[in-house]
């Protein structure tokens, strides 16, 4: 779990307008918000956050106008559609010891059997409760040998230490699809058609 911390202005001016002039500077607006405070609009570096945000649950320890010291997680990001750049970040704030809702991401290892068989993602990120300065950046599991039909649940994906599942054990999060499977749109096709014929 790694820490960055960013130097962060509040600000008084809302709107699309001073959210433009503030993205003109290199800057994103954002919203810290959490334990029952009002809503902090902020300012934040738009370089800075940007490689913050290239790691799953950072932990961003801000520095508020020099003032004040926090720490939060991103909890929603928006991007520009076209050329990615941040339109808005929301930040929620956390303590430390503090257990917090996150998702992190599932990585595999491992051939499947051979065959041609696909791997699907039922889960790409498993929904976690983990202290709030010690949020796994993903977790990985061994898809070595699995066969068609084959799944792996919830229960079945290592976790760190001080983390909990925050879905029920028995939650597919990936399996295993005969090649085959690959056919099954081409004979809807031809089901719709008949429908059409009659």
């Amino acid at each position: 779990m790694s820490e960055v911390k960013l130097t962060a202005e509040t600000r008084t001016e809302f709107g699309k307008g001073a959210a433009r002039r503030i993205r003109r500077d290199n800057k994103v607006p954002g919203v810290l918000y959490g334990h029952g405070s009002d809503p902090l609009h902020l300012t934040l570096p738009g370089h800075e956050l940007l490689l913050a945000l290239r790691t799953p649950n950072v932990l961003i320890a801000l520095d508020v106008d020099g003032k004040t010291n926090e720490l939060a997680i991103p909890k929603s990001v928006q991007r520009d559609p076209i050329k990615g750049f941040l339109e808005h970040v929301d930040l929620q704030l956390v303590q430390r010891g503090e257990t917090v809702s996150v998702e992190i991401y599932v990585q595999t290892e491992g051939e499947l059997a051979p065959g041609g068989n696909l791997l699907e993602h039922v889960l790409n990120a498993l929904p976690v409760e983990a202290e709030a300065t010690h949020i796994p950046e993903s977790v990985t599991v061994s898809v070595e040998g699995l066969e068609a039909g084959a799944s792996i649940l919830a229960k079945d994906i290592p976790l760190p230490a001080g983390t909990k599942l925050a879905v029920e054990e028995d939650t597919v999060v990936l399996q295993v699809l005969a090649a085959q499977a690959e056919e099954a749109p081409a004979e809807g096709e031809g089901e719709g058609d008949e429908a059409a014929e009659a």
